[in-house]
Formats: structure tokens, sequence, C-alpha cells
């Protein structure tokens, strides 16, 4: 189907926005592992504290921004859609930080990632008529066959780990319920604005996940306290308030199965990170799927491009 923009962002601006995003995200991973091997937290308390620190700094930046607009939509139109982002971001952190712990970072972050975009792909297709294309089918099936080579060329190696998998595909359908619901709101030009978005999303985050962090252990131990808190205000920071509110302001303009493959650049400097960083091995499997991604998010985004120098979305 087609559809004209009306959005005021421009389709290049929002392409940057996803992109910028998606590399930022590769960084929270890394902290992650960090966190786990130093801090005493646990994936529960490490995405309460990213999610309760990245509503206390989108709180500030209200506070000394503009407000803008007040939403046009009742609390009984807005509570259904705050509660559907909230949700799929709980499930999407909290279990891509499970998996980062099961089967480490570069593993975790392809999986999750590659398979995303046939979550977003199918789930767009259905609710919102969004054809794939010669590009979002070549996108995606680039996604299918670097997921394939990564997790069938381990050779017995233990870098991949089955529960690491299954907490991967669990985080990525959160990410595509995300991905989803964001581009349905802005094609229906009833969202609310990008920090809202981020604010509500994460506030819903934090209250989720309160009682399962309090139970896991909320508090991390003393030693290296001070490095503890730093890696917490990054992952607050970065990855997780600014990030996400250039995700929510990009993916709201560009298709979502565009804005999910674009986001596969995540596991690219994921990759990078984990062995240069964190001494994980690179087998040529995670190699050879990594590149094979890269290569999806640079043809989609050349033809994303492409729609956009013409006006329309084509479906």
């Amino acid at each position: 189907m087609s559809a004209t923009r009306t959005t005021a962002l421009p389709v290049g601006r929002a392409l940057l926005y996803v992109l910028v995003s998606a590399t930022a995200w590769g960084t929270a991973g890394a902290a992650a592992a960090l966190l786990y091997a130093r801090s005493g937290l646990g994936p529960m308390a490490l995405t309460f504290w990213r999610s309760a620190g990245g509503v206390l700094l989108l709180l500030a930046v209200r506070a000394l921004g503009r407000r803008g607009p007040r939403p046009v939509l009742p609390w009984r139109r807005r509570l259904p859609r705050i509660l559907a982002n909230g949700l799929g971001l709980t499930l999407f952190q909290t279990a891509y930080f499970l998996a980062v712990r099961d089967t480490g970072l570069a593993v975790a972050t392809v999986v999750t990632l590659g398979a995303a975009p046939v979550m977003v792909a199918l789930g767009a297709r259905a609710a919102m008529g969004e054809r794939l294309g010669a590009a979002g089918t070549t996108a995606v099936l680039g996604a299918l066959a670097g997921l394939a080579v990564l997790v069938l060329g381990d050779g017995g190696s233990g870098t991949v780990r089955p529960s690491g998998v299954g907490w991967a595909l669990l985080s990525a359908a959160g990410y595509a319920c995300l991905t989803l619901v964001t581009r349905w709101l802005g094609r229906s030009g009833s969202g609310e604005s990008p920090l809202t978005t981020t604010l509500w999303s994460f506030g819903v985050c934090a209250v989720c996940l309160l009682p399962l962090a309090l139970a896991e252990g909320i508090r991390p131990q003393p030693a290296g306290l001070g490095q503890t808190l730093g890696l917490l205000v990054y992952l607050a920071a970065v990855p997780t308030a600014l990030a996400y509110g250039l995700y929510f302001a990009g993916a709201a303009v560009v298709r979502a199965t565009t804005a999910s493959v674009i986001a596969l650049i995540e596991p690219v400097s994921a990759t990078v990170i984990a062995v240069l960083l964190l001494g994980e091995r690179l087998t040529p499997a995670t190699l050879a799927g990594t590149t094979v991604l890269l290569a999806s998010v640079t043809g989609l985004a050349l033809a994303e491009a492409r729609l956009a120098r013409t006006g329309w979305a084509t479906g």
C-alpha cells in the first residue's frame, strides 16, 4: 500500500537517528557484561537501574526544556499504548541482558537483532500492510542467513549456548512489538512526542521490574562501587535516555521493517567491543554472520532513501 509522508521529521534524519541509537545500544551489552563481572547485580536489577536512571534523566531534560503541546488523546486511549510500549521494552531489555549473561555479548546481540527483522516484517505485513519489496525481502533473507551461519556454524565450540539463544529470541519478540507499536502510532498521527514516549516506556519498565529486582538483589556490592556507579550512569544516559529518544523519533517515520534492519548495526558495534575489550573469541561463523547483517543494513537503508526522494513510502 502507499501512504504520503506527513511527518515534519525528514526521512534522512530519521534514518540517522535509528542508526545512532543502534550504535549506542551496542555498548549497553558491554556495560552489562562489565557490571556482571564486578557489581554483583543480576539481569533484573541491572535492567531496573537502567530504566530508573533513564526516567530520572528524562525528567530532568523535560524540566529544563519546553514541554511541547499537550496530548490530544484521552487517557483511556493513551494508557493501552503506554503499556504496550513499556511491556515490550521490558521484555526486550531483560531478555537481552539474560542472553548476554548466558551466551556472551556478541552472540546475544547478533541473535536478537538478527531475528527481530523477520518478526517485524511479518508483523508489519499482517498489521499494517507493509510489503517487503525486493530490498526488504533481500534484507530479511540476509538476516536469516546471518543468524543461521552464526548458530549452525558454531561447530561445538561452546560460543553459542541454547539458553542464551532462547533469551535472545524472546528479546527479539519484545523488540518487534516495540517497533510495530511505534510505527503504527507514527502512521496514525496519534503518537506522543519522542521524549514523552521514552519517559513513559521506561517508567512502566521500572515499575514492572522493581519487585523482581528486589527479589534478585538490588544493591551492588561495595567493592568497586565507584566504577559500578559510573557504568550505571553511562547505561542510563547513552544507550537508554539518548538512544531510545532518538529511536522513537526515527521509528515513527521510517517503515517498521526498515527500522528493525537498520538497527542490525548494533551487532557490529557490540561484536567489536566484545572482541577488543571483553576478550570474546570472534569465530569465523560470527564474522560471516555479522558481515551479512551489515550488508542487509546498507541495502535496506539505500532503498528507504530512494523511497524518501519520491515523497512516497511504498509498503
